[in-house]
């Protein structure tokens, strides 16, 4: 694999449209709830802050939804969104394509007053969804590419391809968020790529 370290690799930026999606969740009230509970519930028992690009009061670990199964039912609505929305708005059924969504990571974050999160994406994760819990009316938004900004409130959800960079500026109100990145899964095996050993 020497060779393949040594190349030298061009980015070429290109102008792309991608689209964000959103929705309420007011239908939902338990597994909002159930979700809420999970974040404090993770708290206690694991009440280290995980260190990531997010600087909030509490973000708990990356694998979250295989620590408390209350993120559970919260997972599944956001799955059956991300097929609805790809099949009405991308014209994608990714059922018919034979693919599973698995849940990549799940956490929950706490941000308070002077919180924010640096630019970054979710990359390799195909859909990144986040789920607005609790959003005062003075909260941060969420910004998009330095260009579309998005202001949640309590009870909504966002949809967008991991590989958009977004932001969150320092907040002035309490926002508490859980954030699902899910990829495609093949409902059949793929033959796995061998090394090339001419490298």
């Amino acid at each position: 694999m020497q060779k393949i370290n040594s190349l030298a690799v061009d980015q070429f930026d290109v102008k792309a449209d991608l689209s964000v999606f959103g929705c309420h969740l007011h239908e939902f009230p338990l597994e909002l709830q159930l979700a809420r509970d999970a974040i404090s519930e993770l708290q206690i028992s694991h009440p280290e802050s995980t260190p990531s690009n997010v600087n909030a009061v509490y973000m708990s670990p990356w694998k979250s939804h295989t620590m408390n199964g209350k993120f559970l039912p919260l997972i599944q609505i956001m799955a059956a969104f991300i097929k609805r929305t790809s099949l009405e708005h991308l014209k994608t059924d990714i059922d018919a394509l034979n693919f599973n969504l698995a849940v990549a990571d799940c956490w929950g974050a706490i941000y308070e007053e002077e919180n924010y999160a640096v630019p970054h994406w979710h990359f390799p994760s195909d859909f990144s969804t986040v789920i607005y819990l609790e959003v005062a009316p003075n909260a941060a938004p969420i910004v998009f590419a330095n260009s579309l900004v998005v202001n949640p409130v309590s009870g909504s959800a966002i949809l967008f391809p991991g590989n958009l960079i977004h932001h969150v500026p320092a907040t002035k109100g309490r926002r508490v968020i859980v954030a699902i990145n899910f990829i495609k899964v093949p409902k059949f095996e793929l033959p796995i790529i061998q090394p090339y050993t001419g490298l």
